[in-house]
C-alpha cells in the first residue's frame, strides 16, 4: 500500500540458536535499501547485568541515527518517565520519512519495543528475543514473528564440518546424531563442540558430551572444550567476562595475563579455534554472551577475589597509559598527562588514532566495571578518553561518562569530566550552559586546592567569555590562569592559554601583544609535542595576519593549521580553517573564490553541528557576496549569522554581523532611491552594533560603526550629528593606535567641514584643505590605498570652491570608506 509503516520481524528461538548472528546478517543482507543501520543490545535476559532502560535505548538509538548532538549530551535531570516522553518524541520525529535498519537484540519487554519501533517510516525493525513478543495491538507496524528451530540431521552435519579442526575419519551418521542431539541442535553449541572434531573422532565426541550428564545443551559443549584448555587460555577466558560485550583485542587480553601481547595473541587465537571467543575482524574477539556468563561463573567458583581485582585494575591501567598515549600525541604533554610514557609502539599517529578509535567502546564499558580500582588510574582513563571524545565530536559517549562519574563519584573524577562536558557544551554553540558549567568547575578545584584544574578550567571559561564576545572579562580570567600556569608541570597547559588570551587582544585591537603572545604559544607547544596545540596557534597567526593585511603569510599559517588538523582528525578544526582560508580570499580581493571556499566551509560546520563556526561562516559569505554584487543574497546570509550570533549570546558576533547587514542594507536602498535617504533601518542597526562594540570594550567595531552612522548622516544632512561622530571615531581609533582608521576618519571630517563649520563655509573649507594637506604628509604603509586617491581628488575639488546648495558630496563620489578598508587593522607591531 502506500502508507509508511515500519516492518517488525520478531526472531524467536532458545538461548543458542543464534537468533543475534541471523538479525545482523539479514541487517546487512538489506544494508543498500536503508539509509541507516543500528544495533541495540536491550540485556533482556542476562544474569549478570540488568535489561537496558527504555531511555537508554533511545538515545542509543537517537546518536547512531544523526540526532543532533546537544539532545545526547546534556542529559535532563527530569523523572524518567518526563525524559522517556520527550526522547520518544524526538525519536519519532528524527525518523519521519527515513528508512533504516534496526536490531533490538536480547529483547523480553514487549511495550519497550513497542516504544523504540519508529512510525511513519519505511523502517526494518528485527527483533531477537527467546520467546514470541506479542507486540501491543497499537504498533503501528506489520509485525511477523519467525521461530528459529534447532537444526535438523543435515545442517548439523554441515556445521560440523565446517568447525571441525580434521574431518579425515569415516563418516558416523549415528554419532553425527548423537552430537546433534546432546547439543539440541543449537548451532552454538554444535559449533563449540565441533571445534573437538580432530583430536576426538565424532564418536569419541558423543561419548565425551554424554559424560556431562543431563546439562543445559550448551553449558555441556562449553564444559568440554575449557576443559581442553591450557590454564593459562582457561584463566584468559574467565577474565575476559570482565570485559562485558564490546570486542576486545590483545592488549586487553595481555593486560588481563600480566604477559606480553605476543603470549595473549596466541591463548586468544587457541580460545577462538576452540569456538569459546568469536572472531570479529583482525585481531579483536568478542565473548558470545551464553560463553561470558559461564566465565563469569568460573571466574567466580575459580579465582581468589583479590586475583579478580587485580586483573581489572591491570586492565583500566594498561589502558589508561595506552589511550593517555594517543592523546598525548595529540595534546601533547599537558598538566593531566605530563611526564607520562611514550608512544606505547605505535608507528604513526595515525595508527594511534585508529586503535582509540576501536577501542573506545571497550573502554567506555570496563569503566562500568572499575569498583575497587585505583583512582588514579580510572582518572587517567576517563581524561584521555573524555578529549578523544571532544576531538571526534562523540558528544554520546561523553554524555554517558559524565552520567557515570555522577552516579559513582563526587570528587576529582567528576570534575574532570564537568570540565570536559562544560568545552563540549561551547562546541555546540550552548554557550551560556558552558558559561554556567565551567564556572561551578574553576569553583570546585580551588576549593580542592587543585591548581592545574583550576588554571585549566579558568582557560575554558575564558575562551566561552570571548565566544560570548565578553573580551574583557575573558582577558582577566585567561590573565588569572596564566597565573596559575608557572611550574615545568604546567607549561603545555600556558602554551593554550596563552593563544587563547591572544585570540582575545586580537579582537580587542592589541595586534602587537597577540603577536607576543602566539610566538610564545607556539614555542611552548612545540616544546611539550603538541600537534593540536600547533594547529590552534598557527589558526590564530592566521587571523592576526589576516588584521595586518599579509594574505600570504595568513595563507601559510592557516595551511600549517590545516595540515595539523588533518592529522590529528580534527573535523572541526579543519572547517574553521577552510573558513578564514575564505576569508583571506575575500581580504585578497578574489571574492569568487572567497564565495566557493565559505560554502564549504558552511558544510563542513554544519556536519560537525558547530554552530559558532556555521555563524561566522554566514558572516564572510556575506561579505563575499556583497563583493560580488549579490546585494540580496548578501542581506540574507548576513541576518542568518545575526540570528545566529543572537541566539548563542555572542555579543561580538552580533555587533559585527549588525555592523555589515547594515551597511549592505544601506546600499541596497541607495542604490533603488539614489539618496541615502531611506536608511533608517540600517542606522538602527549600527545604533544597536555600537552598543554592541561599546558594552564589550572593542574600540575597532565601535569607530567603524561611528564612520558608518556619520555617512548616513551626512546624507540625512544631519552634518553636524556626523562631523561629531567623525570626532568620536577618531579618538576611539587613536586608543588602540589604529592609523588605517584614523585616517578614514581625518578625511570624512574634512569633506564635512565646508557643511557644518561652526565659523561658517569658508572657514570650514580653509580647516579641510588644511587638514587634507597634513592627512597627505603623513603616509603610512597601512593607508588604504583608496583613501590616498580620496584626500587627492576632494581637494582638487575644494580649489575649486564647494556648492553649498549641492550639499555634501562624498557620497555621490564614492568618496567613503567601502568593506574592505575594515578588514585591515593599521596598528604597528614589533616586526613593523
Amino acid at each position: 500500500g502506500t502508507t509508511t509503516r515500519p516492518t517488525v520481524v520478531v526472531l524467536h528461538g532458545p538461548p543458542g540458536c543464534g537468533r543475534t548472528t541471523l538479525a545482523v546478517r539479514a541487517a546487512h543482507d538489506v544494508r543498500d535499501q536503508f539509509r541507516g543501520a543500528c544495533l541495540v543490545d536491550l540485556r533482556g535476559d542476562r544474569p549478570d547485568e540488568p535489561p537496558l532502560p527504555t531511555r537508554d535505548a533511545l538515545l542509543h538509538l537517537l546518536n547512531r541515527l544523526g540526532a543532533p548532538r546537544e539532545q545526547l549530551l546534556f542529559r535532563e535531570r527530569s523523572s524518567p518517565q518526563q525524559q522517556v516522553k520527550r526522547l520518544s518524541e524526538l525519536y519519532k520525529e528524527h525518523l519521519t520519512g527515513l528508512a533504516v535498519t534496526i536490531v533490538l537484540d536480547d529483547a523480553q519487554d514487549a511495550e519497550q519495543v513497542r516504544a523504540l519501533v519508529p512510525e511513519r517510516s519505511d523502517s526494518l525493525v528485527l527483533v531477537t528475543s527467546r520467546t514470541p513478543l506479542d507486540l501491543p495491538d497499537d504498533t503501528p507496524a506489520w509485525v511477523h514473528q519467525m521461530p528459529l528451530e534447532a537444526l535438523d540431521a543435515a545442517g548439523a552435519e554441515e556445521l560440523l564440518r565446517q568447525t571441525a579442526q580434521d574431518t579425515g575419519d569415516p563418516y558416523d551418521a549415528e554419532s553425527c546424531d548423537a552430537v546433534r542431539q546432546l547439543c539440541a541442535g543449537l548451532p552454538l553449541a554444535l559449533r563449540v563442540a565441533g571445534s573437538a572434531i580432530g583430536p576426538r573422532t565424532v564418536r569419541q565426541l558423543a561419548a565425551d558430551l554424554d559424560a556431562y550428564g543431563p546439562v543445559d545443551p550448551v553449558e555441556r559443549a562449553l564444559w568440554l572444550r575449557y576443559s581442553d584448555q591450557s590454564e593459562t587460555a582457561r584463566r584468559l577466558l574467565r577474565r575476559l567476562a570482565l570485559a562485558g560485550r564490546a570486542s576486545l583485542g590483545a592488549a586487553a587480553a595481555a593486560a588481563l595475563l600480566a604477559t606480553d601481547q605476543a603470549e595473549a595473541t596466541r591463548q586468544l587465537t587457541a580460545l577462538s579455534r576452540a569456538g569459546l571467543v568469536d572472531h570479529v575482524r583482525g585481531s579483536r574477539y568478542r565473548l558470545h554472551d551464553l560463553v561470558r556468563a559461564f566465565a563469569l561463573a568460573r571466574l567466580a567458583d575459580e579465582e581468589e577475589p583479590a586475583e579478580r581485582a587485580a586483573a581489572q585494575e591491570r586492565l583500566i591501567q594498561n589502558y589508561a597509559d595506552l589511550a593517555d598515549s594517543v592523546i598525548r600525541l595529540v595534546d601533547g604533554n599537558k598538566s593531566t598527562r605530563a611526564g607520562q610514557m611514550g608512544p606505547h609502539g605505535f608507528t604513526s599517529l595515525d595508527a594511534a588514532l585508529r586503535w582509540l578509535d576501536d577501542e573506545s567502546s571497550f573502554i567506555t564499558a570496563a569503566l562500568r566495571h572499575a569498583e575497587g580500582v585505583s583512582q588514579g588510574a580510572v582518572l587517567g582513563l576517563l581524561g584521555a578518553l573524555c578529549d578523544y571524545c571532544l576531538l571526534r565530536g562523540d558528544l554520546y559517549r561523553l554524555g554517558e561518562i559524565s552520567e557515570l562519574t555522577q552516579a559513582v563519584d563526587q570528587g576529582l573524577l567528576l570534575r574532570s569530566v564537568q570540565w570536559r562536558t562544560g568545552i563540549a557544551a561551547r562546541q555546540l554553540g550552548e554557550l551560556d550552559q558552558a558559561r554556567t558549567t565551567l564556572t561551578s568547575v574553576v569553583g570546585l578545584y580551588r576549593e580542592a586546592h587543585h591548581q592545574a584544574g583550576e588554571a585549566r578550567a579558568l582557560c575554558s571559561l575564558g575562551i566561552t567569555l570571548h565566544h560570548q564576545g565578553q573580551l574583557t572579562e575573558a582577558a582577566a580570567k585567561l590573565r588569572e590562569a596564566l597565573a596559575l600556569q608557572v611550574t615545568p608541570q604546567t607549561a603545555g597547559d600556558r602554551g593554550w592559554t596563552l593563544h587563547a588570551l591572544a585570540a582575545v587582544e586580537r579582537d580587542r585591537g592589541r595586534l602587537a601583544e597577540s603577536l607576543t603572545l602566539l610566538t610564545d604559544s607556539l614555542a611552548l607547544h612545540r616544546e611539550s609535542e603538541s600537534l593540536h596545540g600547533e594547529a590552534w596557534a598557527h589558526f590564530q597567526l592566521g587571523q592576526l595576519r589576516l588584521r595586518l593585511g599579509d594574505v600570504p603569510g595568513a595563507d601559510d599559517e592557516l595551511r600549517a593549521a590545516l595540515d595539523r588538523y588533518g592529522r590529528t582528525r580534527d573535523a572541526r578544526g579543519e572547517a574553521w580553517a577552510m573558513t578564514q582560508l575564505g576569508r583571506a580570499r575575500l581580504v585578497a580581493g578574489e571574492a569568487s573564490a572567497a564565495v566557493d571556499g565559505l560554502r564549504q566551509a558552511a558544510s563542513r560546520h554544519r556536519e560537525n553541528e558547530d554552530a559558532r563556526g556555521e555563524a561566522w561562516t554566514y558572516y564572510y559569505l556575506g561579505q563575499a557576496l556583497e563583493e560580488t554584487g549579490r546585494l540580496d543574497q548578501a542581506v540574507r546570509e548576513l541576518e542568518r549569522s545575526r540570528t545566529m550570533f543572537s541566539r548563542m549570546r555572542d555579543v561580538y558576533g552580533l555587533g559585527c554581523a549588525r555592523h555589515h547587514s547594515a551597511r549592505v542594507t544601506r546600499d541596497q536602498r541607495a542604490a533603488q532611491t539614489g539618496s541615502l535617504r531611506n536608511s533608517g533601518f540600517a542606522r538602527q542597526l549600527l545604533v544597536d552594533a555600537r552598543a554592541d562594540f561599546q558594552r564589550i570594550g572593542v574600540a575597532h567595531g565601535e569607530a567603524w560603526t561611528c564612520l558608518e552612522l556619520a555617512v548616513i548622516d551626512a546624507g540625512n544632512t544631519r552634518l553636524a550629528q556626523a562631523l561629531g561622530l567623525c570626532g568620536e571615531a577618531a579618538e576611539l581609533f587613536a586608543s588602540y593606535g589604529d592609523l588605517r582608521g584614523g585616517d578614514w576618519a581625518a578625511f570624512l571630517r574634512c569633506t564635512l567641514l565646508p557643511y557644518a563649520s561652526p565659523g561658517g563655509s569658508e572657514v570650514g573649507t580653509a580647516v579641510a584643505q588644511e587638514e587634507l594637506a597634513a592627512l597627505s604628509r603623513t603616509a603610512h604603509p597601512t593607508r588604504d590605498a583608496k583613501l590616498g586617491d580620496c584626500v587627492e581628488a576632494y581637494g582638487l575639488l575644494l580649489e575649486r570652491g564647494v556648492d553649498l546648495d549641492a550639499g555634501w558630496q562624498a557620497w555621490r563620489l564614492g568618496m567613503v570608506p567601502n568593506r574592505h578598508a575594515r578588514d585591515v587593522m593599521g596598528v604597528a607591531t614589533a616586526e613593523g
